[in-house]
């Protein structure tokens, strides 16, 4: 059984935990605070009716390297904390957002010379960093999954720089329930940051598409 790993449990983490479970994924989940805050949120997670895989709390770098596939969900200003060496050679989805008020102004980011996912990869150079459900409201990864060929079925985009890695985690988002839109390189996941059309927006592929072919850079709006 293949094992995700998850670093950060926050309401993303703890939703992505959720759905892998009952799509039969064994989970590995961290925080910054240890695994032994985690017994309650492992013990709902184990009690959730159609759970199919097993799940443990564990630290970063144990559910680094424990993860088949691993997730980094934690803010942006703490993605100096997480693990390199674990992550290596790993597909790694970043769903990180960059939002000045938590995380402090970073003038590349402000300025638009780089992106969030850009970071991550540059945090975890030896780790196949692949954007992904960074505009997903964490409710709505539980809520709106369904069926393969199901009409008008939700849409998720993904970028990344290596092919393989993106079929990775695309493979994994439609297992989760969910379409998918290849956005192209890590360079180009800013067409789904906040305050772009598609970012939260509930929108099959066609009307994914057409969102992230509309946005429009900070500084052209």
């Amino acid at each position: 059984m293949t094992t995700l790993g998850i670093i950060g449990a926050g309401h993303i983490g703890t939703a992505l935990a959720q759905a892998a479970l009952d799509a039969g994924y064994d989970v590995v989940i961290a925080n910054s605070r240890g695994p032994e805050t985690l017994t309650d949120l492992v013990d709902a997670l184990r009690d959730r009716p159609g759970r199919q895989g097993e799940v443990r709390a564990a630290t970063a770098a144990e559910a680094g390297a424990a993860g088949d596939l691993v997730v980094v969900t934690v803010p942006l200003k703490a993605l100096p904390d997480v693990p390199v060496e674990p992550l290596a050679g790993k597909v790694v989805i970043d769903t990180n957002n960059y939002y000045p008020e938590r995380d402090g102004h970073i003038a590349a980011l402000d300025e638009e010379t780089t992106t969030t996912a850009e970071m991550a990869q540059e945090h975890l150079p030896t780790s196949r960093v692949v954007k992904a459900f960074n505009h997903i409201l964490a409710a709505d990864i539980t809520a709106r999954r369904t069926s393969p060929g199901t009409p008008n079925r939700r849409a998720l985009a993904i970028a990344g720089d290596d092919a393989s890695a993106k079929e990775t985690v695309a493979s994994f988002i439609d297992e989760l329930g969910f379409d998918v839109l290849d956005l192209g390189p890590l360079a180009e996941g800013w067409r789904i940051q906040r305050d772009t059309p598609g970012y939260g927006a509930d929108l099959d592929l066609g009307r994914l598409r057409q969102a992230t072919a509309d946005a429009k850079r900070y500084r052209d709006m």
